[in-house]
């Protein structure tokens, strides 16, 4: 299986829109890898999670082909990760497709509510809830809550992921998750986790984490068997208030066993 992370900041980027602090005057300066955008990922070419306001810089960056993929998973209706007038744009006369079939997008009910209202002739949309598993195209999905929206208008989704050989946990816009998902999770033998890691260093552990809740939940994770013996464990979805830029943050989480992310990473499981 193949992870190519498109984005990895939070929803104000890195360096944010507008902002003029110390990190994101030193992210203008340095490049390179601490120029973040908003987060998604892309697997085996296939299957997008998320659809950022920087889809289309994504795809231009990396040189993907959108009109291949087939399957799109929404984690929640956050604007850094569901743009939906971007699907409208999938179809005559602003697309010609080689193909017929349609996108297939999953969502909760409030994400599937918003893509309703548009005419989108090329996208089919399917509601999924906590606890819900499915097949999208290839892969074998269950989704799980979050602990994200933290006002409770809207339940947040993290994704298992499996292609019969990989399995995957794409576990952010998350805090500490919610019982019921440690509960689906025991015994899961997961080969990668991506870990939201909003908050850099500091102590945060609701809606969104940081580094010591990261840690806590995967000590968590390997007592209950949740992860396999050469799992790879991932921090993403960056904010500059957490303040480490890239090298920082390896320095951060040196010897910890976590993988700092950063736009354009490809990881092959």
């Amino acid at each position: 299986m193949k992870i190519h992370y498109l984005g990895t900041a939070a929803a104000e980027g890195w360096p944010a829109v507008f902002c003029q602090c110390d990190a994101c005057k030193a992210a203008r300066e340095m490049g390179g890898k601490n120029i973040r955008t908003r987060s998604s990922v892309l697997i085996d070419d296939e299957l997008l999670l998320d659809l950022p306001p920087d889809t289309y810089l994504h795809a231009l960056r990396e040189g993907l082909e959108l009109g291949r993929v087939q399957q799109l998973l929404i984690t929640h209706s956050h604007q850094d990760h569901f743009y939906p007038q971007e699907l409208a744009m999938r179809k005559e006369p602003y697309a010609h497709l080689r193909s017929e079939q349609e996108l297939e997008v999953w969502g909760n009910q409030d994400v599937v509510a918003q893509l309703s209202e548009l005419d989108l002739r090329t996208v089919s949309l399917k509601a999924v809830k906590p606890g819900d598993t499915f097949k999208a195209g290839r892969f074998t999905v269950t989704a799980l809550p979050a602990d994200h929206m933290l006002d409770r208008t809207e339940t947040a989704l993290l994704y298992i992921i499996d292609d019969g050989r990989t399995k995957i946990f794409y576990a952010h816009d998350s805090g500490w998750y919610p019982e019921e998902t440690w509960q689906f999770l025991e015994g899961a033998n997961l080969q990668l986790v991506n870990f939201d890691c909003t908050n850099g260093p500091l102590p945060y552990r609701r809606g969104h984490m940081g580094i010591p809740a990261i840690l806590e939940a995967k000590a968590r994770l390997e007592e209950i068997g949740a992860l396999a013996s050469d799992a790879k464990c991932v921090i993403t979805h960056f904010s500059h208030n957490g303040g480490l830029l890239h090298h920082q943050l390896e320095e951060h989480v040196a010897g910890t066993g976590l993988l700092v992310a950063y736009d354009g990473m490809i990881l092959e499981l």
